[in-house]
């Protein structure tokens, strides 16, 4: 992992744009500029956590508080037959982006097993 910004870090700050859905304090959530559904919004902490390895104890409110988010604007986005929601870890994961983020899935029917 790199110690530059990732590109998560470059939208939280304002430099890189993204058509974001929600934002508080603690987190943002905005549209994946390469969606796998119909709706699929990125909730992530502004805090910078690599993985969900790497959360630590005093992160437990903030980890709540992203899956508060998810269910949120899953169901702002009217996902209210059901969505799922994905946290990718390490590359055998699938994480492209060394920067905590819960994916939200949904507007058609997903399949299973997923990968």
């Amino acid at each position: 992992m790199s110690d530059e910004p990732t590109i998560f870090q470059k939208i939280i700050e304002g430099e890189v744009p993204a058509d974001i859905v929600y934002e508080d304090e603690q987190c943002i959530a905005f549209y994946d500029v390469n969606p796998q559904a119909p709706t699929h919004i990125l909730v992530i902490p502004r805090k910078p956590i690599p993985t969900i390895d790497d959360v630590e104890p005093d992160d437990e409110a903030l980890i709540g508080h992203l899956f508060r988010v998810a269910s949120k604007v899953a169901h702002d986005e009217g996902l209210d037959n059901g969505y799922r929601t994905v946290i990718n870890c390490g590359d055998d994961g699938q994480q492209t982006v060394y920067h905590l983020h819960v994916h939200v899935l949904g507007g058609r029917e997903l399949q299973w097993p997923p990968g």
